[in-house]
């Protein structure tokens, strides 16, 4: 199975952390770093800072929110990078929340799917250095060209909900799925793979980003639990969680408790449900169910902490024991 790393972005460790779990990626081999963008840093500012912290490895921005970013300010953040750096680059696409959406951004989050699908066109015809020609309903671009060398990114769709299962079937070059239990990773495969039978396509391979934490101590085990806490009750991630044997916590977080109330009674089994976790024997076996689910690529998204920052013992554990 493929091995990637994504960023944590954990809101309770400094920011500038970042460049560490880059390093720490690079260091233990790891060939490809997702940077997403949500609350802290902008995404290709962070890859050119990423890049000038590291040698080689390469840099994929996303999955980035398409009601928010227009294909041209994607692919020229993404040309920008590649220019600066001198790195492969990727691109992924996603609809994000309604919270980063509607709540911070003020854009709208209706006919998300289709601006979905006429983003991946245009950007896809814009990071190849073709002329944009796209005049869609929700997300267009006409007219415009890089002036940087195209990077020639590839594309990722992110996809969790059957309309956006279909634009990946039509549109990817992979499909990313986050905070996934491997029988909700099957679940989406299997409607990747019959999504891709409809439109006559070869189906993507799938990545899942993971959460990992090599023989956690309490501080990684608090922040992955409270990573949870907002996925609990959101659609799609409460039935997953519910079917995981954890119905009467979602049943909890629906009352909309104080976040305190509801972080206290998440297990750690709950985390253990929708990541590597633990001794690296219970590491590799994990990773061996998102394999038999049809799962291509882990991402691993490491926990840290004040004794392993950046992630770095987990990073260089999930290595040794998957390569």
């Amino acid at each position: 199975m493929k091995l990637s790393v994504s960023l944590g972005l954990w809101q309770d460790r400094p920011p500038e952390e970042a460049l560490e779990t880059a390093r720490a990626a690079e260091a233990a081999g790891y060939p490809e770093l997702w940077i997403g963008e949500m609350a802290t840093w902008d995404a290709f500012a962070l890859g050119t800072a990423i890049g000038a912290a590291t040698s080689r490895i390469a840099l994929t921005f996303g999955p980035l929110a398409v009601t928010v970013r227009d294909p041209a300010t994607i692919a020229m953040g993404v040309a920008s990078v590649a220019a600066l750096t001198g790195r492969a680059t990727g691109v992924a696409l996603g609809t994000s929340s309604d919270v980063v959406v509607r709540g911070w951004h003020g854009r709208s989050r209706s006919r998300a799917a289709t601006a979905l699908a006429e983003s991946a066109i245009a950007v896809r015809q814009l990071v190849s250095g073709s002329k944009s020609t796209v005049d869609g309903s929700v997300v267009g671009s006409q007219g415009y060209r890089l002036r940087l060398a195209a990077p020639n990114s590839p594309l990722t769709i992110a996809a969790f909900g059957p309309r956006a299962l279909e634009v990946a079937a039509r549109y990817a070059d992979r499909m990313v799925v986050n905070l996934v239990s491997p029988a909700a990773a099957a679940s989406l495969v299997r409607g990747l793979r019959a999504a891709a039978a409809r439109a006559g396509t070869t189906p993507p391979p799938v990545a899942a980003w993971v959460v990992g934490a090599a023989d956690p101590g309490q501080a990684e085990l608090e922040q992955l639990r409270r990573g949870v806490v907002g996925y609990l009750a959101a659609p799609g991630y409460a039935d997953m969680f519910r079917a995981e044997g954890f119905g009467e916590l979602v049943d909890f977080a629906r009352t909309r408790p104080h976040p305190r109330e509801l972080l206290a009674a998440v297990p750690v089994e709950a985390i253990a449900a929708v990541g590597l976790l633990g001794a690296p024997s219970e590491i590799a076996a994990k990773a061996r169910e998102y394999a038999e689910a049809g799962v291509d690529e882990l991402a691993i998204v490491p926990a840290t902490s004040d004794e392993d920052p950046g992630g770095a013992k987990t990073l260089a554990a999930v290595a040794a024991e998957l390569a």
